[in-house]
């Protein structure tokens, strides 16, 4: 039987090997991690991610190939697949700072891979890492090897959160990287083999290490980028009266185009977008690309921009503060279906409104109260830490409440911003909501997850991302 283990239980350690356990049921799988918490969750029935349909298929194949261990060593040795599913922060100080990927818990794996190891291994990169991270690593298993040989790949993963398991069952592609060497070839098909279980051959694409390494971080850019580039054509949108909806519509009818990505939103969030374009930018003017830098650089600037042009639109609507005022927060994770937080803009939505003193009530239906504290108190890239070396227990803030329902968070509320798109949010009762609520009523749509001359006709003034503005909003624009 072919032993896979995976170093990490993170979201995507934990749902890919959850979805290779049950379509290779020949495979013993094993999953790793030295958070005993985390590992404690995988084998409760409340595992530590919110993912639909995770819980069927862990259900289905734990206890039979499928384990989840806090044994890494162990594992580790007697795999045949080493798949290395680790944090790779942003540097935060020293060379790089601010753009750089942290390589440390990377080089820590590797050493322990060499240091465990008795037989021969194929190693594989599944977290993202930058280009020429198999180089690196190669050395750090090479000068350590012992006489053992580690086959080296690159298997970025590129499932979305909120319908990660759906993707793992029909990816669009299975992007596999290694050497070209014999040994590379015979590595890469042992590997194209456990996907061939259940994904097409001519769906699983083949290159050589550098070129899988950087088409991760150019399928991020590029999806960033079309989310910067609705955003920002949302603006003039606002700016001219013209309808965000009703112009990507148009622009995504074009095939050249597509449709997907191009909802203007309050900005994009989640684990990888910011981080892998950092890493891109660092790479460019490492090899003397500033230029190419620069462009890649104006994505993120963009994002930034849209978060805090939502920001200024909540706070110039309301007599120019927020002060003393409560904003009702809706959604605080990054998307919908998904508990995830990380660089979500609801964290720096809320900053904002936090910096002209507001009193927020938060509501989302997966994220606890200890992660919305713990985010709105940690500092810059410090969530992409393992979690036992974060911040242990957040800082209280007296002027933010989590609540249990959008209800209680807009009773007596000034205003309420939309922040994420949960479906729940489109079938609330927005009559009861603005009967409760202080006038006049503001909602903020930074989703546009709700109808908005509907919500008029309540009496709410609203503001919806890249729609006209009410007549309200226009007497008090927003300044940048």
């Amino acid at each position: 039987m072919v032993k896979i283990c995976c170093i990490g239980a993170g979201y995507v350690g934990g749902p890919t090997m959850a979805v290779i356990a049950f379509k290779c049921p020949n495979i013993e799988v094993v999953v790793v991690d030295i958070s005993v918490p985390r590992i404690d969750a995988w084998n409760s029935d409340h595992l530590p991610i919110y993912e639909p349909g995770l819980d069927d298929v862990v259900k289905k194949c734990r206890g039979k190939n499928l384990f989840f261990s806090t044994d890494v060593e162990k594992h580790v040795c007697e795999a045949d697949i080493v798949f290395v599913s680790v944090n790779t922060p942003t540097k935060t100080q020293g060379l790089g700072a601010g753009k750089a990927a942290d390589l440390t818990y990377w080089e820590s794996a590797a050493r322990m891979i060499a240091d465990v190891s008795k037989s021969d291994k194929i190693v594989v990169e599944k977290s993202t890492v930058p280009v020429k991270t198999a180089e690196a690593i190669e050395k750090i298993l090479m000068h350590n090897s012992k006489g053992i040989n580690f086959q080296i790949l690159s298997n970025p993963e590129f499932l979305a959160e909120g319908t990660a398991i759906e993707d793992l069952f029909k990816p669009d592609r299975v992007l596999i990287g290694g050497r070209e060497t014999p040994e590379g070839a015979k590595a890469v098909e042992a590997l194209k083999n456990v996907y061939a279980h259940w994904v097409p051959v001519e769906q699983i694409i083949c290159t050589n290490l550098w070129s899988a390494e950087l088409s991760k971080l150019a399928a991020n850019a590029f999806l960033a980028q079309r989310i910067s580039s609705v955003n920002a054509m949302s603006a003039l949108c606002e700016a001219t009266g013209a309808d965000v909806t009703q112009v990507s519509y148009a622009v995504g009818k074009d095939t050249r185009i597509g449709p997907k990505f191009l909802n203007a939103s309050v900005g994009f969030g989640g684990s990888c977008f910011q981080k892998d374009i950092l890493n891109l930018v660092y790479i460019c003017e490492c090899n003397g690309l500033p230029e190419v830098a620069n462009y890649w650089k104006q994505v993120i600037k963009i994002n930034d921009y849209q978060k805090n042009r939502f920001v200024n639109r909540v706070v110039s609507s309301m007599f120019n503060t927020v002060s003393g005022k409560k904003i009702a927060v809706l959604g605080f994770a990054f998307k919908k279906d998904t508990g995830d937080t990380r660089e979500t803009p609801a964290i720096d939505v809320c900053k904002g409104l936090l910096g002209d003193k507001a009193k927020i009530d938060i509501y989302d239906p997966q994220v606890s109260k200890d992660q919305i504290q713990r985010d709105l108190t940690m500092k810059k890239f410090d969530w992409d830490h393992p979690m036992h070396l974060q911040p242990s227990s957040p800082t209280s803030m007296n002027k933010v409440n989590v609540v249990l329902d959008a209800y209680e968070a807009a009773k007596d509320a000034h205003g309420i911003c939309i922040l994420t798109e949960w479906d729940e949010f489109k079938a609330l009762d927005y009559k009861k909501i603005y009967g409760n609520m202080q006038k006049p009523a503001f909602l903020f749509d930074g989703r546009n997850v709700i109808d908005a001359d509907k919500m008029r006709e309540i009496g709410f003034i609203v503001y919806a991302i890249g729609k006209p503005l009410d007549q309200w909003l226009k007497d008090m624009p927003a300044v940048a």
